[in-house]
């Protein structure tokens, strides 16, 4: 693949009906990119996929450097970073802002993706962390009602994440979807909210070309629904 193309496995909707069991190899997911977002087998943590290395972020806020040759994902985005448009900004309101920010730096860009990455120093910073499935098939709403929620301050770090046009919803989370990694590569999680101390480095590529693998051979996936849930959605990737 070139550079800013997204590469997806599976299906969001496929999480929210449990579908975790199984998966591929994360080696095979960087074939494809060197930047994104996903989750581990049995949902256990969220992924992060910076310069091409891959983390774990764990329900206690802890991040671990996995090795994606032995390491599986169900579900999971990725693509090969090349911004596109790099500016300096403030952000104090945080994703309010940084979702203006966008739309004024690419307002053609509306039915496109984009991918995105902040390097900034936090005033503060919420995330949660999800600690996985308790039973086979168990869907994503129930999973993220035990999720772990942490707030940092001052901490510098660097965001990774997508926006999505509304019309993928459900085959992947339309709107901004963003996961935070402290610079010690020792913190992190899905972000919720946060503020920023003075100006933040933001990287922006458009991107147009979409690559999607579904599952093959994979009992769960065969049998899930795969029905919309725009609402239940919203509420756990908010």
């Amino acid at each position: 693949m070139a550079a800013n193309e997204v590469y997806q496995y599976s299906l969001i909707s496929a999480l929210m009906d449990g579908v975790a069991s199984s998966g591929i190899p994360i080696s095979q997911v960087l074939r494809h990119g060197d930047h994104g977002l996903g989750t581990f087998q049995n949902m256990v943590g969220e992924m992060i996929v910076l310069d091409g290395e891959v983390y774990q972020m764990k329900a206690d806020g802890s991040v671990v450097h996995v090795d994606p040759e032995t390491t599986i994902t169900p579900f999971a985005t990725v693509t090969k970073f090349s911004p596109a448009t790099t500016v300096r900004a403030t952000l104090q309101d945080g994703k309010k802002d940084l979702q203006a920010l966008l739309d004024n730096l690419h307002p053609e860009a509306t039915n496109h993706f984009l991918a995105i990455r902040l390097d900034a120093r936090f005033k503060r910073i919420e995330f949660r962390t999800a600690g996985g499935q308790c039973r086979p098939r168990e869907g994503m709403v129930d999973v993220c009602s035990r999720q772990t929620t942490h707030t940092f301050e001052g901490e510098r770090g660097t965001v990774v994440g997508f926006r999505c046009p509304g019309y993928v919803m459900g085959i992947n989370v339309a709107g901004d979807h963003l996961h935070f990694i402290s610079e010690d590569r020792e913190r992190g999680g899905h972000i919720l909210g946060f503020e920023t101390e003075g100006e933040v480095e933001v990287g922006v590529a458009v991107m147009s070309k979409f690559h999607l693998d579904l599952p093959e051979g994979d009992k769960e996936f065969d049998e899930a629904k795969l029905v919309k849930d725009e609402e239940g959605i919203k509420a756990v990737e908010g």
